[in-house]
């Protein structure tokens, strides 16, 4: 096919490349060691490139000759690296281990820079170009947090606005929202961005040694939206877990009798707001849009009934029976919450207090709590992306991967979630990665453009390809096979030629 002439930068992706070092093995799939990969499109061609990202844990496993590092699935010993990774267990102020710098799961741009990103306070810069592996940074030295999310929000100054948790931190556990600076002031050039880094608020955990997972946060013009869900890290357990030859992911614990907690902190004062929201117990990993409507703040997220979805991906389940060993027990729900922020306090008790046009309710209890109860707008999609130009505002369209009975999608999807509308690509034996959108130029519509995906196929003899469709009417528009073994892989961006430094600089 023909690329359109104005498709012009770097398609960065990345994910879990390495399972296997001499004789050890990860025990699940997340816990590979990150491989970067590229597209770059330049004058209606294509070029790929891919490298596995040199962190600290990648250069420890690879002169040891076998995992020494632990990862969230797999716990490892011993460490010749003590230099690097300090001993597992100390007292309790420093409950928490040193982590990994195998930063597999997205990109994130700050400061005209571009990094890996992982979970853990450690990220690492790259060249999109190269993808050299450049300096580290730990979030903890600019924010006390041990953990932070890898999906970051952009505000319209180019800000990156993240959230991570601090564990025990003063006899506390809160999560901490962080704006880093897209520029440094004129005088302090040689400084990075991280130096100016801000805490903008903090939400105290409701349980000291069980905070939230969470993977990512919701965003509209005046809120930050952040879900406290009953899918807790048990802090205990966590700092005994090198002692007790336990993975970390043995730590995390599900209570679905519990509730799942709405936050809501105004942008302009970063105060959270008072009324307690809630809804019934839920485990959930990506936020899709938000946005506000006449005083209610309105958010879709993709979730699930159970976190039966990390299990999947342990290597035993992925081997020749995989699709025998990997039903999910709970199938990926599009969940819309409409939350009245502002509402009648004298409204009566067990009134529904939503307002706008929805299926979705909020009920107020005689507590004065508000319970919510969302409006189902489809189901069976994940890694879900927008036409980030709407990020925060209402908008129409999801591009998303589909899965049916297993967690490793078939198809792609564009659905429309106004009209419900669902628009597919797939074919026989393909497995396709997270849809990325690229607006044209000139766009006009919140669906002028493209939408980019890397496409696996099942046959090893049959080469993997990047899929370019028009994101309008969900054809293809051209693709570009590459003769190398390529993985299937979680996150990435795309870079616009504008964005991309020159090479000598």
């Amino acid at each position: 096919g023909q690329l359109p002439t104005w498709l012009q930068g770097i398609l960065l992706r990345n994910g879990p490349g390495m399972h296997t070092i001499g004789d050890s093995k990860y025990n699940h799939w997340f816990d590979g060691l990150a491989l970067l990969h590229s597209f770059t499109f330049k004058n209606g061609e294509v070029y790929y490139r891919s490298k596995y990202l040199r962190s600290d844990t990648y250069n420890c496993n690879i002169e040891a000759n076998r995992i020494v590092v632990s990862e969230f699935g797999t716990m490892a010993y011993p460490d010749p690296c003590k230099n690097i990774f300090a001993k597992a267990f100390s007292y309790l102020s420093h409950t928490i281990p040193e982590f990994t710098d195998n930063c597999l799961i997205n990109i994130m741009k700050a400061g005209g820079d571009f990094y890996a990103t992982g979970e853990t306070n450690f990220i690492r810069k790259i060249n999109p170009q190269t993808l050299e592996t450049l300096e580290k940074v730990d979030y903890n030295k600019h924010v006390a947090v041990n953990v932070a999310t890898s999906h970051p929000h952009y505000d319209s100054a180019g800000n990156v606005l993240n959230m991570g948790t601090s564990i025990v931190d003063k006899g506390k556990t809160k999560y901490l929202l962080f704006k880093i600076p897209s520029s440094v002031p004129e005088q302090e050039k040689k400084k990075s961005c991280f130096k100016h880094l801000e805490v903008v608020c903090s939400v105290p955990s409701r349980s000291l040694l069980h905070p939230s997972y969470y993977h990512s946060f919701g965003i509209t013009e005046n809120y930050i939206i952040f879900i406290e869900q009953p899918f807790r890290l048990d802090i205990v357990k966590m700092a005994t877990a090198y002692i007790r030859g336990v993975s970390w992911a043995s730590c995390l614990a599900y209570n679905k009798d519990d509730k799942t907690w709405f936050h809501f902190i105004d942008r302009k004062t970063k105060k959270e707001v008072s009324t307690k929201f809630y809804t019934d117990a839920l485990v959930f990993f990506h936020h899709i849009n938000a946005y506000e409507e006449d005083g209610h703040v309105i958010f879709d997220i993709i979730a699930y009934t159970d976190n039966s979805l990390y299990d999947m991906f342990y290597l035993k389940n992925l081997g020749k029976d995989f699709e025998e060993n990997t039903k999910l027990t709970s199938i990926p729900t599009c969940k819309r919450f409409v939350v009245p922020l502002q509402y009648d306090k004298d409204a009566a008790v067990d009134s529904n207090l939503v307002t706008v046009p929805s299926t979705a309710t909020a009920v107020k209890e005689k507590d004065g709590n508000i319970y919510c109860q969302p409006e189902i707008l489809c189901e069976g999609i994940e890694l879900p992306r927008i036409n980030y130009d709407y990020n925060g505002k209402k908008y129409k369209y999801v591009f998303a991967t589909e899965v049916q009975w297993s967690p490793v999608p078939t198809k792609i999807a564009k659905f429309n979630t106004q009209t419900k509308e669902m628009l597919h690509w797939g074919q026989e034996d393909c497995w396709p990665s997270e849809p990325v959108f690229v607006p044209s130029p000139d766009a006009k519509e919140e669906d002028d453009g493209v939408v980019l995906t890397c496409v696996v196929k099942t046959d090893p003899k049959d080469p993997p390809f990047l899929l370019v469709l028009d994101a309008k009417t969900f054809t293809e528009l051209a693709r570009a096979t590459v003769n190398v073994e390529m993985h299937i892989d979680l996150h990435g961006m795309f870079i616009p030629q504008q964005d991309v430094k020159a090479e000598t600089e």
